[in-house]
């Protein structure tokens, strides 16, 4: 795997020290990685473990220079053929972010610090998986940057054992000098003040003890270590402390010290100097903050008291330091919990496991929130995708009925639920909803709705492949366009069309409706009020259609005839619809002589679904109950009049289509003044395409 590290500096820190330690291993593990930054010391240190590095200003917080690095990333992923990029901190990590967008290539971050909730920390949360130290900063991730917690991977930092290596503590029993050392950089948040003052404490009771303060303040606050000076020297403590700046030899540091002490007041992301210093045997003393917690067991392998704590602090220091049989304890344990938790082996295999996680598992978004018959339709799609793709994460943008529907099978692992009947009035809820997917950091989206507004929240949702039909509609907002997008064809194999951008090329799999037993009994109740014995032959008349495709509709007078048509054969009818159907209803039951049964307004969608499976042939214009019919396996006629049966009938089992060819059809408007593509179908023509099916049901039976 090509691996390419982003961060500000190569200069001594936390940082810089785990970029090198991970890229060494990687390298000998036979990785190739390419680190990124404006230099520093530590850039010979990468490149003799046989890293590649590229100088690059990828720290300066300009606009213009940050839009510019996007570019000079792009160019370096493409030269090393970067298969993942991996940012360590927040101005790199915008720059990295698009590159790697932009070059479709997996991108990660790893949070090396408790951030502000500034615009600019907020890319620190765009990874497809954001690395934390520890639980705190997984915690600050989620709450507040609204990372989601299945895209949090929990690594802690891990130490070279080769480097740091176990020294047992001296438990002379006359042993009357300690040194005590306080490690890192020389900032308020790492609580120098209350370390000094805790010592003032210490040597009163411990006058033999020497104090090593390593580190050094940031070049832009220098009179921070000034202060701590002036502190020391009021109270004459300076005989006792040693400011040593900044080192490159802590390892060599470490073996020196018998005592080390953490003293932060703030929400620290992890501990790498108690981890380096429990590796090395020596005994931690620290404050109960942030990622410390993660690190040490109070008082299994190191002693904690309380931030600003600094009587709290000087009393811990004077117990270790004075019991002999406790530091080897804390010595010994320390050492253990390293290997066995912050190790350099155990970060790499956590890494690259995350690595691989990135680069192999997809986040695939399918975008379908239109009407129940289109739903029904895109089940095989989904269902294929999930087959193509087994351990990827699929989600679905849909609606409340696609949720419903949709909800019942195993493929989707989550739903994000769009109130597509807003129109732009609801502008503010596709930016609200563009906003949460890009909290997904979603791979690949396949629109399947094809609509201006399904293309602008995959657009701003910062999807790197965006595939779906070039229809006219916003298509530069696709990267994978696909031609054809009103070419003749059945609905379900037009769809793998666009599967094929995918590698989904096999046939649809048959669709089960997933009807509960519940479900079934409920329609079975409604039939057997109306006294309708199991082996009676029942046909099903769908009387309605969308609401905004009033053209859809055939008449209610024809309906009304039919059904007495089918009952001078002794064949009982069931008229079906939703509530908005109910007045029509009314008027047919109240039309026809036969007087059918009408369960309109009695069902939920699955219910409704039961009832056409128990109907021996089923009768419907251009709906979803035709295609629950399809589905269901039960014999149809499908009364087409403005919309085109190629293109929106998926061929399933036994069937009949009725339809007028007329000089304006299809039409595809959803108000017609003159329906006559509709009017010109008569209900005995409609009758006839029902008994044949019917007849060729009872010769299968018999046959059978």
């Amino acid at each position: 795997m090509n691996v390419l590290q982003l961060l500000p500096e190569l200069n001594t820190g936390g940082v810089e020290t785990g970029t090198v330690d991970l890229t060494k291993v990687l390298i000998s593990q036979g990785h190739k990685v390419v680190v990124i930054s404006n230099g520093g010391k530590m850039v010979a240190d990468l490149t003799a473990c046989g890293g590649i590095h590229y100088s690059l200003p990828v720290h300066e917080k300009s606009l213009f220079t940050v839009i510019k690095m996007v570019s000079k990333i792009a160019e370096i992923m493409v030269k090393e053929e970067i298969d993942i990029v991996h940012a360590r901190s927040r101005v790199p990590a915008i720059s990295g972010f698009w590159a790697s967008y932009r070059m479709r290539v997996p991108f990660v971050t790893t949070c090396h610090g408790y951030y502000s909730t500034h615009l600019l920390s907020r890319v620190m949360g765009w990874g497809k998986y954001v690395i934390v130290s520890s639980h705190v900063i997984a915690r600050h991730m989620i709450n507040d940057f609204k990372v989601p917690r299945e895209r949090i991977r929990l690594i802690p930092r891990g130490v070279d054992l080769d480097r740091f290596k176990y020294r047992e503590p001296d438990q002379s029993a006359d042993k009357k000098e300690f040194t005590i050392a306080i490690i890192g950089r020389i900032t308020p948040i790492k609580g120098h003040v209350y370390f000094i003052r805790a010592l003032s404490k210490v040597v009163r009771l411990m006058p033999n003890i020497k104090v090593m303060i390593i580190g050094d303040a940031p070049q832009d606050k220098p009179k921070y270590r000034q202060e701590l000076e002036l502190l020391v020297r009021r109270l004459s403590l300076s005989r006792y402390v040693n400011f040593l700046g900044q080192r490159q030899d802590v390892p060599q540091q470490l073996s020196k010290i018998d005592l080390l002490v953490v003293a932060s007041i703030g929400e620290e992301a992890f501990g790498r100097t108690i981890v380096e210093a429990q590796a090395s045997g020596v005994p931690v003393v620290a404050t109960k903050v942030g990622g410390i917690v993660d690190i040490i067991k109070d008082p299994e392998n190191g002693i904690l008291v309380s931030p600003r704590d600094w009587n709290g602090l000087s009393d811990a220091i004077i117990k270790v330091l004075k019991d002999k049989t406790l530091r080897h304890r804390l010595s010994a344990a320390g050492r253990v919990n390293v290997e066995k938790n912050f190790s350099l082996a155990h970060m790499y295999k956590r890494t690259v496991k995350v690595y691989n996680e990135a680069v192999n598992t997809h986040r695939i978004l399918i975008i379908k929130w239109s009407a129940l018959g289109d739903i029904l339709l895109s089940i095989p799609a989904i269902h294929a995708i999930r087959e193509r793709f087994p351990k990827s994460d699929i989600m679905l943008l849909t609606g409340k009925v696609g949720r419903e529907i949709l909800g019942r099978y195993p493929y989707a692992k989550d739903f994000f639920i769009f109130n597509h009947n807003r129109g732009y009035a609801g502008i503010r809820e596709m930016l609200d909803m563009s906003a949460e997917l890009r909290r997904q950091s979603i791979d690949i989206v396949l629109d399947l709705q094809n609509n201006n507004r399904s293309r602008i929240i995959s657009f701003l949702s910062f999807i790197p492949r965006r595939i779906g039909y070039r229809n006219g509609r916003l298509d530069m907002f696709l990267t994978e366009g696909v031609d054809g997008a009103k070419i003749e064809m059945p609905p379900v194999k037009h769809q793998f069309r666009l599967l094929k951008q995918l590698g989904v090329d096999t046939p649809a799999p048959e669709v089960d409706l997933m009807i509960t037993d519940e479900e079934a009994s409920y329609a079975e109740n409604i039939l057997s009020q109306e006294w309708v014995s199991k082996n009676q032959v029942l046909i099903g008349i769908n009387c309605g259609a969308s609401q905004k495709w009033q053209s859809k509709r055939w008449d209610i007078g024809n309906i009304a005839r039919l059904c007495d048509l089918l009952a001078q054969k002794k064949i009982r009818v069931v008229i079906t619809g939703t509530r908005d159907d109910e007045a029509d209803a009314r008027e047919i039951v109240g039309m026809a002589r036969s007087k059918p049964i009408n369960a309109v307004g009695k069902t939920g969608i699955m219910q409704l679904a039961a009832i056409i499976r128990r109907c021996r042939v089923f009768i419907s214009s251009d709906s979803a109950p035709m295609h629950m019919a399809a589905f269901l396996g039960v014999p149809y006629v499908a009364i087409f009049g403005p919309t085109d049966h190629k293109r929106h009938l998926e061929p399933s089992g036994n069937y009949r289509v009725i339809h007028k060819k007329l000089r304006c059809t299809p039409c595809y408007k959803p108000r017609c003044h003159h329906r006559k593509c509709m009017e010109r179908i008569s209900p005995e023509e409609v009758g006839a395409a029902a008994m044949d099916l019917l007849s060729q049901d009872q010769d299968m039976e018999r046959v059978s």
